[in-house]
């Protein structure tokens, strides 16, 4: 029974903390570049590509955009021909921007909001691995007052500091069964609050090719007083005390990126990101609970995550002055090694394709759309703690839309 609740408690911080919780949807126009943006001018979203590109743009920008996100799995148990399939639900990832400078001149300042990192999902209360999760959403908001400089006519930096605001309600199954059979259930439910930055680097070469460096800093977030709720038999209800709070460190990686722009033409822009994030960080995890029994104590719990990198690329053509093409696409490394992975989001090497369009709606006015799909390859693993075991198998599709008044 201990040991039973110890592990189910210990899972907690993998929900932030998994390649496939770092959605980057932050702009409709790099989605439909597959995800790049780092070594381009194209819009507002620089805030969050590369800050310093901001100073080089030729307009200021008010933005807004959405990315509704549908997330796919299967689970096939190990030994058995039975699939579980997560619930139907759709995830929100939003970004918005204001870009202000004066014309021509050296310097712009901006203001960023996004969602970097998040997750839905939902596998009910009748699957093999109802102990280790029921449903979960997740939810780490970003706010980056940011300052671009131009050093030079070839040159510009740029670099804001990021507030992030996370929630966080999970639910997963106790194995202690009440007077109709029903398990007992935990939920978890708590918010946080964390600091970093974003720097970056612009470069327009001689050579007509553009080049971006950008990196974001590692953002601890910590939830103090997060609600733990406890639904069991009368008989041991002693043994999970109510009311109940938990303290708990959330580390969300740094992202450090380089990203070039081509222009073999007016007509075509082509682009190509390396990124690389820091899992690292995401060494082990530790809860400190208010109050503990012998059943419930504070966990300290192993990890070992690994640096993660993708790989993006991504065209634009101008098919006429109101209207652009674009597609893309790339491939991305899993962060969670072998042993570790779990249902939140079950991470596996994976590839994307993207596509999107963009209208001007009138002279100071854009909407662009994006599309993308996104597949996880199948992974086969027995959870080191949970010892749940079995095969993954995932696909994401995002649609998104987002308007543009620049002026």
């Amino acid at each position: 029974m201990r040991k039973l609740l110890l592990l189910m408690i210990a899972f907690l911080p993998v929900i932030a903390c998994a390649q496939g919780f770092q959605v980057n949807l932050a702009g409709q126009k790099q989605i439909g570049m597959g995800h790049t943006g780092t070594g381009l001018l194209q819009d507002g979203a620089s805030i969050y590509f590369n800050p310093g590109a901001m100073a080089m743009l030729p307009e200021n920008y008010i933005q807004a955009g959405m990315s509704p996100l549908f997330f796919k799995s299967a689970f096939n148990p190990s030994g058995t021909n039975d699939v579980y399939h997560n619930a139907d639900k759709l995830a929100t990832p939003f970004s918005g921007y204001a870009v202000f400078g004066p014309k021509s001149s050296w310097w712009k300042l901006g203001l960023g909001v996004y969602t970097p990192f998040g997750g839905l999902t939902n596998w009910g209360n009748s699957w093999e691995g109802k102990y280790v999760l029921e449903s979960l959403d997740l939810k780490a908001i970003y706010f980056q007052p940011t300052l671009s400089i131009k050093l030079a006519d070839f040159i510009s930096i740029g670099g804001g500091f990021v507030y992030n605001r996370a929630s966080v309600n999970l639910t997963r199954a106790i194995p202690l069964a009440d007077a109709t059979g029903a398990d007992g259930q935990a939920q978890l439910t708590g918010n946080g609050k964390g600091y970093g930055w974003n720097a970056g680097v612009f470069i327009k070469t001689e050579a007509g090719i553009t080049i971006g460096i950008d990196y974001r800093s590692k953002v601890n977030t910590t939830i103090n007083s997060g609600n733990a709720i406890f639904k069991v038999p009368a008989s041991v209800q002693a043994n999970f005390p109510q009311p109940n709070t938990f303290t708990s460190g959330i580390p969300l990686p740094s992202t450090t990126t380089l990203g070039f722009g081509f222009y073999p033409s007016k007509q075509w822009t082509l682009a190509l990101d390396a990124n690389l994030v820091g899992w690292h960080v995401y060494k082990a995890l530790a809860f400190d609970y208010a109050s503990n029994t012998s059943t419930l104590q504070d966990t300290y719990s192993p990890r070992l995550y690994r640096d993660a990198f993708s790989v993006r690329g991504g065209a634009e053509y101008k098919a006429a002055d109101k209207f652009a093409i674009r597609a893309g696409g790339g491939y991305a490394s899993a962060a969670a090694p072998d042993g570790y992975v779990t249902p939140e989001v079950p991470d596996a090497n994976r590839y994307y394709l993207t596509g999107g369009l963009g209208y001007k709606i009138a002279n100071r006015l854009d909407v662009d759309i994006s599309f993308e799909f996104e597949h996880l390859f199948s992974r086969t693993q027995t959870n080191i703690e949970s010892q749940l075991a079995g095969t993954f198998r995932s696909d994401v599709y995002i649609p998104g839309l987002s308007l543009s008044y620049h002026w």
